[in-house]
């Protein structure tokens, strides 16, 4: 018995626009799980610090500012959290920095006076200066995408270099070339 081609015809119709749907669906996905870019960099390397001034992170000591990284040196701006769990892996390495004469600048995002106290309890101090952006204004104009991340500035206050997530042993030798070549 052949069936009658009206009713297959009527049948595809019923199932086009679910095929339609998971087709979609799929070519979403795939996008999704395969983006073109995996890391966000800042559009700002290559460009002077947005204007700011944000507030020590602990009473008695001074803020942060623009002006803060135009006095000739180049520096390491550190964005970290003390609920960021790869700030913690990086920590030991900015103490290295540190004692290799880098000089560290830190912003802590959206996190409090006794977070970071013990944060840094913890963890060790490497900060020349720390900065409270409680909510990360700075860290948004910097176009920064999470935390930690690092940036060098030159002398004049310019971005030369991002380096974005954790800073770890084989990033020392990058970061420290970078600041020399910011001189």
């Amino acid at each position: 018995m052949t069936e009658n081609p009206a009713k297959s015809g009527f049948r595809l119709a019923l199932w086009l626009p679910l095929i339609l749907v998971v087709a979609i669906l799929a070519i979403a996905a795939y996008s999704l799980s395969n983006p073109s870019e995996r890391v966000i960099t800042s559009k700002l390397v290559g460009l002077d610090l947005p204007q700011f001034d944000l507030p020590a992170a602990f009473d008695g000591q001074p803020g942060l500012s623009r002006s803060d990284f135009a006095d000739g040196q180049p520096k390491l701006l550190n964005i970290f959290a003390s609920w960021c769990v790869p700030c913690i892996a990086e920590a030991p390495h900015l103490e290295t920095l540190k004692a290799r004469g880098a000089k560290i600048y830190g912003v802590a995002i959206r996190d409090s006076s006794p977070d970071i106290n013990r944060f840094l309890a913890r963890n060790g101090n490497p900060y020349e200066r720390i900065a409270s952006d409680r909510i990360s204004a700075l860290q948004l104009n910097l176009g920064s995408s999470g935390v930690p991340e690092t940036f060098v500035i030159d002398g004049k206050g310019k971005i030369v270099y991002q380096h974005i997530g954790d800073i770890r042993s084989d990033t020392i030798p990058v970061l420290l070339a970078k600041l020399e070549e910011a001189r």
